[in-house]
């Protein structure tokens, strides 16, 4: 089986006429959890970084085998509140709304390399925020690494400059 196999669809959820990209999946079968970590990290070879970073929650469960395996700091971004030092916060657009997330502001240092690890790019919002934290911090933004990226939602657009992989393409 191909890593996009592993997906699950779910029509209508979480409204009429999505169609939901399910990982657990992928996670619930040991070759798929596999597959998806071993894809995602591909892009990674031969590319000098310090840190991953990526966003509760789902975005830790990619992130965290990445950094443990390419030997690097994992750096946890969490929404508003859920960080228990000094943070610095960045809010964005939601399809109803905002959302706010946070790093703590001493988690990067300036000059340090950094990847971006999150299982889905849709409108690209989520990751721009996350780029402005780090940015912030003084990071550098060397790669994204997605598992599923929406083509149809333009998140790439939001995110030009940056260089993305994603290992499922919709």
């Amino acid at each position: 089986m191909e890593l996009k196999d592993y997906v699950r669809n779910i029509p209508n959820f979480p409204k009429e006429g999505v169609q939901f990209k399910d990982i657990t999946t992928v996670l619930q079968d040991p070759t798929g959890l596999r597959l998806a970590i071993t894809d995602m990290q591909k892009s990674l070879v031969d590319l000098d970084f310090d840190i991953v970073v990526a966003p509760e929650s789902r975005g830790f469960i990619f992130g965290v085998p990445i950094a443990f395996n390419t030997r690097t700091a994992f750096v946890p971004v969490r929404k508003k509140g859920k960080l228990p030092y000094e943070t610095i916060s960045e809010t964005y657009e939601l399809e109803y709304g905002t959302a706010t997330i946070e790093i703590h502001k001493d988690a990067i240092k300036a000059g340090q390399r950094v990847v971006i690890v999150d299982d889905l790019l849709a409108t690209g919002g989520t990751l721009q925020a996350i780029i402005n934290l780090v940015e912030r911090l003084g990071g550098e933004v060397v790669k994204i690494c997605c598992l599923i990226e929406l083509s149809e939602l333009n998140g790439r657009e939001l995110l030009k400059g940056y260089d993305i992989s994603s290992s499922i393409m919709y």
